[in-house]
């Protein structure tokens, strides 16, 4: 299975229509910085390259954005705003603790092979930034942090999930769904939305309070039938009296 949902390698061509406002410009400037930081990484990248293959003038590209480290804060905001979207599309606050985690994961999952900037939030180094603009971005990454470990902390309260360290399982979680960045490639034996799929089962299966629910099957099974819900015996026949 192909995904249908390709990545806009060439957000640029907006500068080619003279009508496009200065919102999608803006938008173009900063698909087109995330594509790069991803393809070459964020050192390798210049401003000047980004002109050039925007084919705008350095000057005007300075019009959009002050200097490059404010492209990558950028990118991740718009990553993680992203996933706050699609936590929304999925209707994440249905449910018990477990499935808001299971939502949670798959739609974090989605972001990171579907979309440059999703890819932003789990592979660019913020390493590379000053210390006040690192503040920032972590800052902006700990909104993805305190909301999955907000819903292991809800099903372990519900049950649904087994008493365990929650910011150590979210911290699992979230490290395994940033290396898919490093290994997934678009035209492997997986499309995106079955990796994404893959993954929430797997890391919430971990989770999942057996316990109790075996003993929510065993009462179930051990409760006792009411009279209303008893068969009736048949009627016996002439010839079977």
């Amino acid at each position: 299975m192909k995904d249908t949902s390709k990545r806009a390698h060439e957000p640029w061509k907006a500068f080619q229509a003279r009508q496009r406002n200065q919102d999608i410009k803006r938008d173009a400037v900063l698909q087109t910085a995330a594509h790069m930081f991803l393809e070459q990484g964020y050192r390798r990248t210049s401003m000047s390259e980004l002109a050039k293959r925007l084919q705008i003038t350095k000057p005007a590209l300075y019009y959009y954005f002050r200097n490059k480290e404010e492209l990558l804060v950028e990118c991740y905001r718009a990553g993680i705003t992203l996933i706050e979207t699609l936590l929304d599309k999925a209707l994440v606050s249905q449910g018990t603790g477990l499935d808001k985690v299971k939502v949670y994961i798959e739609a974090y999952a989605k972001s990171v092979v579907l979309h440059d900037f999703g890819r932003c939030v789990s592979m660019l180094d913020e390493n590379e930034l000053s210390s006040e603009t690192r503040k920032l971005v972590r800052a902006l990454k700990r909104r993805i942090d305190a909301s999955i470990r907000g819903y292991i902390e809800e099903g372990i309260a519900d049950k649904s999930i087994a008493p365990c360290d929650a910011k150590l399982a979210s911290f699992a979680m979230s490290g395994a769904i940033n290396w898919i960045g490093t290994w997934y490639k678009p035209a492997g034996p997986l499309s995106g939305l079955e990796i994404a799929s893959h993954f929430s089962y797997l890391l919430t299966e971990g989770l999942r309070n057996h316990a109790s629910t075996q003993r929510r099957r065993n009462a179930i099974q051990a409760a006792p039938v009411s009279n209303k819900s008893k068969p009736s015996a048949p009627r016996a026949t002439k010839a079977s009296r």
